[in-house]
């Protein structure tokens, strides 16, 4: 029996030549997927309207220590709803670990504990997701488009954002500049 090559926990990265602008060079950290659905957050894409300390505000969290840094633009679907992609050590009552690489939580208690001090070691916050219904991924996988790589904590929370991309790729020992942007056939 064959069995499905899911793909929580791993990168899913743009393909050049990526038919939907909104995805173009993106790196998705993806969360779920299995044959109800796939969901992910784009982890190299900033929201140049808020930072971490407004936002917090903005639900009435007192910032507290917070850094006010970048909000992540994490995908089209439900662009206010917010996500906290963060290290595994940290878990909250609604947190989702993601294959002991990293967790995914989207409740206040996470960003209160943030802004207090005693939250995850490494985060980053997002609002929006990138959501696939029962076999889209998976049928989008098998043209030109997408690329899978095994996810890294590093490469999430310590790679600087606009490298991420190209290291991505790098990591699979691919060059991008030797990619194409069309699909070839043999």
């Amino acid at each position: 029996m064959d069995v499905a090559p899911y793909l929580s926990g791993q990168l899913l990265l743009s393909m050049p030549g990526m038919a939907d602008p909104r995805f173009e060079r993106v790196v998705i950290a993806m969360c779920v997927h299995d044959a109800e659905s796939a969901l992910g957050l784009i982890v190299n894409k900033v929201r140049d309207d808020i930072d971490v300390r407004s936002l917090l505000e903005q639900l009435d969290v007192d910032p507290g220590i917070a850094p006010a840094v970048p909000v992540f633009a994490g995908g089209p679907v439900e662009p206010g709803r917010g996500f906290v992609l963060h290290s595994p050590e940290y878990e909250g009552q609604s947190t989702l670990s993601v294959g002991g690489r990293w967790a995914l939580t989207a409740t206040l208690d996470i960003l209160r504990d943030i802004a207090a001090g005693k939250g995850p070691k490494r985060w980053l916050i997002a609002l929006g997701y990138a959501g696939w219904g029962p076999g889209q991924l998976d049928e989008e996988m098998t043209r030109h488009g997408w690329f899978a790589v095994p996810g890294t904590p590093e490469l999430l929370f310590d790679a600087p954002m606009e490298s991420r991309w190209p290291s991505a790729f790098a990591g699979a020992g691919i060059d991008v500049g030797l990619l194409s942007a069309s699909a070839g056939h043999a």
